[in-house]
């Protein structure tokens, strides 16, 4: 089904063979990917410096980047940037802070020549699709699922520190990254649906790490038998793939895409040239692919739906264990029927689910014969754009849905991160989304309450409602292809397009939730770093870093959203930085405790041990010259940063005195790079820490320079003073500078 080759491969008349030496001596074609990446770097080959010709971010993200730009002295944004609102629309969650952040977002675009999408008209990436990506574009959002390839555009997800880095006029900076080809061939079978096979090639790649921080380019006669939708299905979840970014070739069906759209001229085919070369080669026979399942707790714990009703106990038995070692309240064997494996509760939505193509077949499926009721399954659909509904709605689509008992809802991208149909308690969850992760679902473990989601595709979890909740593969179940009319109505009546138009003198609108960043301090000489946290799962998603959820509510508060970092995974992390933080103010002023300090013991404990912690450095400084540190606090995690772009993952950090992440390593460039704009630096160390939790790192700033720092390993509970020696990721002339900084705010301060 899925065939991976490690090795280098070339391409000639359309296929793949082994890589030469012979070969690499004469002259031979670049890939698309490479041919995008060329047009678009004003570095050299090896160490790229790009510039994007769109940008994109939510209601999650812009309003720190607009605030984190505007404390740099932005005048106007420099190529369009698109602000759409679809990930906190519900202001019923937030209250009136939703919608105070979405007006910011319209002051914001008026001011600085903005593109504003107001809420429930269209997810960000179904907008970026219908109204930005062509063939030979690139485009940065700060959306994990920023992922256009399936048009010609190579889209890339990041923090907001790089938006803000594009819209001040700096470079996207990385080593030339990896390019592996993905050929697709053969032909689907009738009830295979795009995240069937993104299921699969997920399950194939991620845990061994084959494309991560790489560009899949997807090549192959087996395209020409895709849909653009159905491509732009799989393509979206390239992300879960955790790939850098993902690019196919074109043919007359994107052409025909664009020229619906009113871009015909955004149309150039694209096609690896003769003798390309590429770092591995990943095969996929179309026809060999079923339909899937990824159970709890990540997209990559994938199985055929088959595979799944034949072994329903074992497999859920290590979900259950898996869900026990989260801390999560989860049995569902209990579910386990006379007949098979029964469900709770149904979503079809987003960027990956929500297509027009996705929800046709989703209610062919549905109509196909007189079905059982279900009004104990809820089935939810969420076209991804109000164009598309509008479609759905003048083909009759949605009136049948409305017959079988299924809820229409507006593009929202809640279903994907926890804030929109939340199961019951112990309920598992099947949707047409991009992740399952923990608590993806709206549940709070804290409180008691857990559920799940399992990622399926819309094809069979349209015959998995019918059939009652019984877990049902739509395999075999023909649907014939229908027409779409795209109609940009509700874009020309409700998007505001400020761009090349901006209005210096026009005010910014602030709610009471929208904060300024405080103020970061400089890195100092030598730092004394506390581990506040120590997580040993093998994973770390950015949504246990900063719960996503209702909590993103408070996302334009740096200080009241830095309330809740890890709140899910380590409850004690915030008054334990805290402490920290303020035990270090109070040392650098040389005075004793006040009554509230003594009054709170984790602070008052902290105080006194950093005081003996401070001693040890004076005397350790008559050898080594150590000098008197700044003070902060580190977490050690094992593989920290999968899922989610948002910055906050690591700005909340800082904002609580954060100064280092040490990990064995980084899940996603996109997460390395959050920390380094916000000033934290990223360790790396291999195998077990030679630290626990609670004791103290000595480090010097001058080592920022150096391929190791030399690290002194400080203990509350000993005397000794070990000795080692830590290193970061490669770091970049300008992200050292950063680092120095502070943060990447306060290094463009010092720029201006």
């Amino acid at each position: 089904m899925i065939k991976l080759s490690h090795h280098k491969v070339h391409f000639s008349n359309g296929s793949f063979s082994e890589f030469s030496e012979n070969r690499e001596k004469s002259p031979g074609g670049v890939s698309i990917a490479r041919k995008i990446l060329a047009t678009h770097n004003a570095g050299d080959e090896a160490n790229l410096k790009l510039r994007f010709d769109a940008l994109a971010s939510h209601d999650i993200t812009f309003v720190n980047i607009i605030q984190t730009v505007k404390a740099c002295g932005l005048e106007k944004f420099p190529v369009p940037y698109v602000l759409t609102n679809c990930h906190n629309s519900l202001c019923a969650v937030g209250g009136t802070i939703n919608e105070d952040d979405h007006l910011f977002g319209l002051s914001a675009a008026v001011k600085y020549g903005g593109i504003y999408v107001p809420p429930h008209l269209a997810v960000i990436h179904s907008f970026m699709r219908e109204q930005f990506a062509g063939c030979g574009k690139m485009i940065l959002g700060s959306d994990s699922h920023t992922r256009y390839g399936a048009l010609g555009t190579l889209a890339i997800g990041e923090g907001g520190g790089e938006l803000a880095k594009q819209i001040l006029g700096q470079t996207y900076d990385l080593a030339a990254p990896e390019v592996i080809a993905v050929h697709l061939n053969g032909k689907l079978r009738a009830g295979v649906g795009p995240q069937d096979v993104a299921l699969a090639i997920i399950g194939a790649v991620f845990q061994n790490g084959f494309v991560k921080n790489k560009i899949m380019e997807f090549t192959g006669d087996g395209i020409s038998h895709l849909s653009i939708d159905f491509r732009a299905g799989i393509d979206a979840m390239t992300t879960e793939t955790a790939c850098l970014s993902s690019v196919w070739q074109t043919d007359g069906a994107v052409k025909d895409f664009l020229t619906a759209h009113g871009r015909g001229s955004d149309y150039q085919k694209l096609e690896p040239e003769e003798g390309a070369v590429y770092d591995g080669l990943l095969e996929v026979d179309l026809s060999q692919i079923k339909p899937m399942i990824a159970l709890p707790f990540h997209p990559s714990n994938v199985f055929t739906i088959d595979e799944f009703n034949a072994n329903t106990g074992d497999i859920l038995r290590d979900v259950e264990k898996s869900a026990e070692e989260l801390g999560i309240k989860l049995k569902l064997t209990d579910k386990i029927g006379d007949e098979r494996f029964k469900v709770d509760h149904a979503v079809i939505a987003g960027c990956a689910g929500g297509t027009f193509d996705n929800i046709i077949a989703a209610e062919k499926v549905l109509s196909s014969e007189k079905s059982a009721k279900f009004y104990n399954i809820p089935l939810s659909i969420y076209p991804g754009s109000q164009p598309i509904l509008l479609e759905l709605t003048r083909n009759g689509t949605v009136t049948r849905l409305l017959e079988q008992g299924v809820v229409v809802r507006t593009a929202f991208c809640g279903p994907c991160f926890g804030a929109g149909d939340v199961p019951a308690n112990n309920g598992l969850s099947i949707r047409h989304t991009t992740r399952n992760f923990p608590n993806r679902e709206g549940a709070k473990p804290s409180a008691g309450q857990g559920a799940g989601v399992a990622l399926m595709d819309a094809r069979s979890i349209s015959a998995t409602v019918k059939n009652n909740g019984l877990l049902t593969s739509a395999e075999g179940i023909e649907i014939p292809q229908t027409p779409y009319h795209f109609d940009d109505s509700p874009y020309r009546v409700r998007v505001y397009n400020g761009w090349g138009k901006a209005d210096p003198s026009a005010p910014l609108r602030y709610g009471p939730n929208i904060a300024d960043w405080p103020e970061i301090p400089t890195m100092r000489d030598s730092l004394l770093i506390k581990i506040v946290s120590y997580i040993t799962d093998a994973i770390t998603t950015t949504d246990e870093l900063i719960p996503s959820g209702e909590i993103s509510s408070f996302r334009s508060n740096p200080v009241g959203l830095a309330e809740f970092t890890l709140s899910r995974k380590d409850p004690a992390y915030v008054s334990k930085a805290k402490a920290v933080w303020d035990a270090a103010a109070q040392s650098n002023e040389n005075e004793e405790s006040d009554e509230k300090t003594q009054q709170d013991p984790i602070r008052f404990a902290i105080e006194l041990e950093l005081k003996k912690i401070l001693r040890k450095v004076e005397i350790l400084n008559h050898g080594y010259n150590l000098e008197r540190p700044q003070v902060g606090s580190a977490i050690f995690a094992k593989k920290p940063g999968d899922g989610s772009a948002r910055e906050q993952a690591a700005s909340c950090q800082k904002v609580l005195g954060g100064i280092a992440n040490f990990a064995n390593e980084y899940a996603t460039k996109r997460y390395r790079s959050n920390l380094i704009n916000w000033g934290i630096l990223p360790f790396v160390i291999e195998g077990e820490p030679f630290f626990k939790n609670g004791d103290y790192i000595y480090i010097r700033a001058s080592d920022l320079d150096k391929p190791n720092w030399e690290a002194f390993h400080l203990s509350p509970d000993s005397n000794e003073v070990g000795f080692y020696s830590l290193k970061t990721p490669e770091l970049t002339p300008i992200e050292k500078e950063i680092m120095r900084a502070g943060c990447l705010i306060n290094y463009n301060r010092q720029r201006s």
